[in-house]
């Protein structure tokens, strides 16, 4: 963590993956996150994957350094103390509803200069969550093997929720431009985004959308090529699968090098009329060629044979590992300054946490604080933002208890 955001207090009203990354990428810029949730967890309080103990990682990971507060959210007063949080702090993440009882017009009556983020489905009101907006966007029609066949050929869904997390990120950095704002001006903000248009805003800004109206179609499967370069996954003499890149011309020569190819890409380019190191284009127009002579010769050599001719080289390049094999990787985690192991996790599991993935050189980030238990710091935060003394929090406690203890189930 840096002490860039130390000034910053934010309230995170949220659940699931985008609302909480936001919150957690400003905790770890040094801005103090208290994340508000129901007295039995949010809506993503025991997301899989569970512990023994009942916790989950999920959530224990994206509420990193913040701190908790837990309210009977299901009860009029629970929701009043959390507007009134919200208004006494002046900066909110959230995404519930923008009709719900914590709308930006209810929290702004007491606080005109409130910056709220919330994050939405779809432009229209319409829900949504990161699977559904990624079928829209296009993408999964365009993954899978190039022989199959369009018309029947099923959508291939990413793992990786990308749409939650660049959404995350999208906010965390449209909350601090509206407080940067708020700070010339006096003025307030409201800020709703939406995930559909942080998925479909993406496709146009990558110059997709511009691509599929000048083409009039959709671009064809590729399976694991690189759309308009050089670069695919091979495998080597003793079965270890790989990628390579190749984008520069620079690092085109390096490869040709490594693999010992020069003869026969000379010979290539007799044949096609073209020279490779000229830009993507030749490269990507020839591939198969390409790609059939580049996988002849790494089927003759063993893996440490490979890697080490294409690091002498400055080849781009990467083995293929399972998520395990990478979380157990000495170079990626062990000796990587991002992480450092965590033995004071919720779910009592050590494990390595992150740091702020932006390094400031010559300054220490410090360690990852690990996640809140669930309402850790209730009583602090009513007693510091609201005034509340110890007695007023008991007895609201106390009515929470008999609340919850009341709730048929």
């Amino acid at each position: 963590m840096y002490g860039l955001l130390n000034d910053l207090s934010i309230i995170e009203a949220s659940s699931f993956v985008a609302s909480p990354t936001a919150g957690l990428y400003c905790a770890q810029m040094g801005a103090e996150v208290i994340r508000v949730d129901h007295k039995a967890g949010g809506l993503d309080y025991d997301r899989y994957m569970l512990t023994k103990e009942g916790r989950s990682l999920s959530w224990e990971n994206l509420n990193r350094a913040k701190k908790s507060v837990a309210l009977d959210l299901r009860s009029a007063e629970g929701r009043e103390l959390l507007v009134e949080l919200s208004a006494k702090t002046g900066n909110l993440i959230t995404n519930l509803p923008e009709k719900s009882f914590l709308s930006h017009e209810a929290v702004a009556a007491n606080c005109p200069e409130l910056v709220s983020v919330r994050i939405m489905g779809w432009h229209d009101g319409r829900q949504a969550m990161d699977f559904t907006v990624n079928a829209a966007s296009g993408y999964p029609l365009m993954c899978g093997p190039e022989e199959w066949d369009d018309a029947t050929a099923p959508p291939v869904n990413q793992v990786l929720p990308a749409w939650d997390f660049i959404t995350g990120a999208y906010c965390a950095f449209a909350l601090v431009a509206a407080i940067r704002h708020r700070d010339h001006t006096g003025e307030g903000s409201e800020l709703r985004v939406p995930l559909g248009d942080v998925a479909i805003g993406t496709v146009a800004n990558s110059g997709a959308m511009a691509e599929m109206l000048y083409r009039g179609a959709d671009r064809e499967r590729l399976g694991n090529a690189i759309w308009g370069a050089f670069g695919r996954d091979f495998r080597s003499l003793d079965n270890i699968r790989f990628m390579v890149a190749a984008l520069t011309a620079k690092q085109w020569t390096g490869l040709v090098k490594a693999f010992g190819v020069e003869d026969e890409i000379a010979r290539l380019e007799q044949q096609c009329g073209v020279r490779f190191a000229d830009g993507d284009d030749p490269r990507f127009k020839h591939r198969h060629a390409l790609f059939d002579l580049f996988q002849s010769r790494a089927g003759t050599m063993d893996w440490p044979e490979l890697e080490r001719r294409m690091a002498a080289e400055g080849c781009t390049f990467e083995r293929y590992r399972t998520m395990h094999e990478a979380a157990n990787d000495p170079v990626l985690v062990d000796e990587n300054p991002l992480f450092t192991k965590t033995d004071t996790n919720p779910s009592g599991f050590e494990y390595p946490a992150t740091r702020s993935f932006a390094n400031i050189p010559g300054r220490e980030a410090g360690e990852p604080a690990p996640a809140p238990y669930l309402g850790q710091h209730t009583e602090e935060v009513l007693a510091e933002r609201l005034g509340l003394s110890s007695g007023a929090i008991g007895e609201l406690i106390d009515r929470d208890i008999a609340r919850l203890s009341d709730a048929p189930t």
